[in-house]
């Protein structure tokens, strides 16, 4: 058996089609990662095919990878203090209309000041 017969058999891809958008996209990428291989192996890979995955293991492109990925736990670690915040805004709301009826006097109103 040659190589590229393990290839095509061994692939990820099923014969039919993912039922979503998302599942199909995938099948796809993979159907074209499976024939770049093969061409790469037997040596009828184009230009640009070769071109992609030299870029892909080059040192910028894993750098370029690790920025992506650090900003995105920036946005992710930005996003929860945001969230964190507006729970404790709503928390001191809570507590100063406690604060207020506590001494006699409720109001439906919160005043906040602002530091």
């Amino acid at each position: 058996m040659k190589k590229s017969e393990k290839i095509e058999e061994s692939s990820t891809v099923t014969k039919n089609p993912a039922r979503t958008v998302d599942g199909r996209e995938k099948q796809l990428v993979a159907l074209a990662i499976d024939l770049a291989e093969k061409q790469l192996r037997e040596g009828t890979a184009s230009s640009q095919v070769i071109t992609h995955y030299l870029k892909l293991g080059s040192t910028s492109a894993k750098l370029e990878q690790e920025k992506t990925k650090r900003e995105l736990e920036l946005l992710t670690a930005k996003t929860e203090s945001l969230k964190s915040a507006k729970k404790m805004e709503e928390m001191y709301e809570r507590a100063i209309s406690a604060m207020k009826s506590y001494g006699g006097k409720v109001n439906d109103e919160v005043e906040v000041f602002d530091e």
